[in-house]
């Protein structure tokens, strides 16, 4: 059982030290893009000045910001929650409720994500999408792709919160990390 233990450990730390390091390197999305938005506010009422490239740029890093960092956000424990009855229940009782609904609904809805999304990222790869606007960004099919990478980090991420939980669950772990 210990070596059970241990793999199911190794495979939590594993998915948490990815996506901890995918959070924290697309953190610095925010700073670049606070500073992009400042540089295209200077640009357009100082020097009457605007790129279609510079502000979809902008509307890019946003998108990439939430998408990329949602399972970062989960990992931590910081989505929305309404946790009326959930937060009275003991230790063993949240682990297991929390197992149930990552089996039965985080996995789902991300694997639907990844299911219904593929034939719209592919489409746009074979096409090579740019911007559809005169001067914009290029690489359309490479923020659709975040599409599909935020759904596969969010079900690595409930794999481990799984593995977690059920640690707990079964009273083979005493903490939630």
């Amino acid at each position: 059982m210990s070596t059970v233990i241990k793999s199911s450990q190794a495979c939590i730390n594993t998915i948490n030290s990815l996506n901890e390091w995918v959070g924290k390197t697309i953190s610095w999305l925010t700073l670049v893009m606070v500073i992009t938005t400042f540089i295209i506010v200077i640009l357009r009422y100082a020097f009457d000045l605007g790129w279609i490239a510079l502000q979809e740029s902008v509307s890019y890093m946003h998108a990439i910001i939430f998408m990329l960092g949602s399972a970062y956000t989960l990992k931590h424990n910081a989505h929305v929650r309404v946790d009326i009855f959930y937060q009275r229940c003991s230790i063993k009782t949240q682990a297991w409720i929390d197992c149930l609904g990552t089996l039965f609904l985080l996995i789902p809805v991300t694997s639907f994500i990844i299911w219904s999304s593929w034939e719209y990222v592919a489409d746009s790869w074979e096409i090579q999408e740019g911007s559809r606007n005169s001067g914009g960004l290029p690489g359309v099919y490479l923020l659709k792709t975040s599409i599909i990478l935020m759904a596969g980090l969010l079900i690595l991420q409930s794999i481990s919160l799984f593995l977690q939980n059920l640690l707990i669950a079964l009273g083979l772990s005493k903490e939630n990390t």
